[in-house]
């Protein structure tokens, strides 16, 4: 997809056998900052893939036309528009039967936003409420915001990188704003080393396969003691590093079941088990329900990647 992180014809990063596919941002210019908007036309048809896939940058979308479905990670939300999507990366996400798709896209990376670092802890938490439905004032305020980052980006006069920046922070705090599960809109994680702590270990979980450290691994990776690690998470989440590490696992094991056709052993291996069934004993414990069950019976099944593969 045009935009960012790698240059045009570059492929997208090689998922392993049976995963969902990994797009990267395609930079205009060797030199062009990590940043994309415009319309779904205007992005191409990548900004519509009805196939699993994640993304190696966010991806904000303001949605004001179309029928269908979109599907992000374990769930699906009808389009009744206007939609504000945020998908971090990571997350798996698909457009199921879109007609009529219309609106705005803004693309970019973790390296954009350089000179808010506290925006990436914001962008986490929204990420675990990727869809709102927005009333009247509130679409009208972020379809002006929208405007404006996909006018800037595609003027490229100078200075537009501090511009960019600069909307997309209004957009994102004014997104914490709006009412509905999830982060609190005054909420803020804590400063100082703490915060910076707590920020870099939501970064390394939200990586594919460092679910899969152990919290001392993570701690050294940090530079810090697991103590000091789990204090300093416990301070922003008001959860240890253990559980969301087991979260995170869980979340990226159901992907797996949902989005491949991987057998119960594959994922096991693809989670970071060596024992299958310690795997099925960690999945039952988190989720109440059997890798097996889950995938046979949950509701939002998405098609497979892998045909004909065999099933445990």
């Amino acid at each position: 997809m045009r935009g960012s992180t790698v240059l045009p014809g570059t492929p997208c990063a090689a998922p392993r056998a049976g995963e969902p596919p990994v797009h990267r941002l395609e930079l205009r210019l060797p030199d062009d900052v990590p940043f994309a908007a415009g319309s779904f036309d205007a992005l191409g048809p990548m900004s519509r893939a009805a196939f699993p896939h994640r993304h190696t940058f966010y991806e904000i979308v303001h949605v004001t036309a179309g029928t269908g479905a979109h599907v992000v990670d374990l769930a699906r939300w009808e389009l009744r528009p206007p939609h504000l999507a945020v998908i971090v990366p990571g997350q798996v996400h698909r457009w199921e039967d879109a007609r009529g798709l219309d609106g705005t896209v803004v693309l970019f990376t973790e390296d954009f936003l350089l000179d808010h670092p506290g925006d990436r802890e914001l962008l986490r938490r929204l990420g675990e409420r990727p869809w709102l439905t927005l009333d009247g004032p509130t679409h009208a305020r972020t379809a002006r915001l929208m405007a404006e980052l996909a006018e800037e980006y595609g003027h490229g006069d100078p200075g537009f990188a501090t511009v960019l920046r600069s909307l997309l922070r209004v957009l994102l705090v004014r997104t914490a704003r709006l009412p509905g599960p999830g982060p609190d809109a005054g909420a803020g994680a804590p400063g100082g080393r703490t915060g910076a702590v707590a920020e870099e270990f939501a970064r390394l979980i939200a990586r594919t396969g460092e679910d899969h450290r152990s919290v001392r691994e993570c701690a050294e990776l940090i530079g810090v003691t697991p103590g000091h690690l789990t204090a300093a998470v416990r301070a922003a989440t008001g959860r240890t590093p253990g559980v969301l590490l087991r979260e995170a696992r869980t979340r990226e094991a159901q992907r797996l079941l949902l989005g491949t056709d991987l057998s119960i052993h594959q994922v096991a291996r693809r989670a970071g088990f060596d024992d299958p069934a310690y795997f099925c004993r960690f999945f039952r414990r988190e989720t109440g329900r059997s890798p097996g069950d889950f995938r046979k019976h949950h509701d939002g099944r998405v098609p497979s990647l892998e045909g004909g593969g065999a099933r445990a």
